[in-house]
């Protein structure tokens, strides 16, 4: 199937190869710091552990990154070039929620304001880090099934892959 290609479908495949590239390297970040559990004495040693605190950043830099071009980017521009009015993020999200692409807008949203304990809260508190970087880490498969839903529902009608 060869679609005639606009620059709306041109960005939609770009932001394919985007989602592609984040979800590579998010991976690549989570196995590194995951390989073995974090523990509360790695978060407090973080002012003399460099190397570990470079891969935290990392992982909540990617983790954000590819949360906010799935939902901010990629789903309303899938959505609008499907033909269905886009609105608000958690609009957005609900739709997504009735075409299966993503088992729940309450989830999405609450995986959302992780990042902020990621990123201000752990400042304060190392346990509130270490807490919300173990709950980022277990909702990356919803990251994952909203990429690989969009991706489907875009190379399906353009024949590519």
């Amino acid at each position: 199937m060869i679609a005639v290609r606009t620059v709306n479908s041109e960005r939609l495949l770009f932001l394919i190869r985007v989602v592609r590239r984040e979800v590579n390297h998010l991976n690549a970040t989570a196995t590194r710091l995951f390989a073995q559990p974090l523990t509360l004495a790695q978060i407090n040693s973080l002012a003399q552990n460099e190397e570990l605190a470079e891969r935290i950043e990392a992982f909540v830099g990617r983790f954000g990154r590819l949360q906010d071009t799935l939902g901010d980017k990629l789903l309303p521009n899938v959505l609008h070039f499907l033909g269905e009015k886009t609105n608000s993020l958690l609009d957005n999200l609900d739709k997504a929620e009735r075409f299966g692409w993503l088992e729940s807008s309450d989830v999405w949203m609450s995986i959302r304001a992780l990042r902020n304990y990621m990123v201000h809260e752990y400042i304060e508190d190392p346990m509130v880090l270490l807490d919300a970087l173990n709950q980022a880490y277990s909702h990356i498969p919803h990251l994952l099934k909203l990429a690989d839903a969009l991706i489907t529902q875009i190379e399906s009608r353009f024949g590519v892959k």
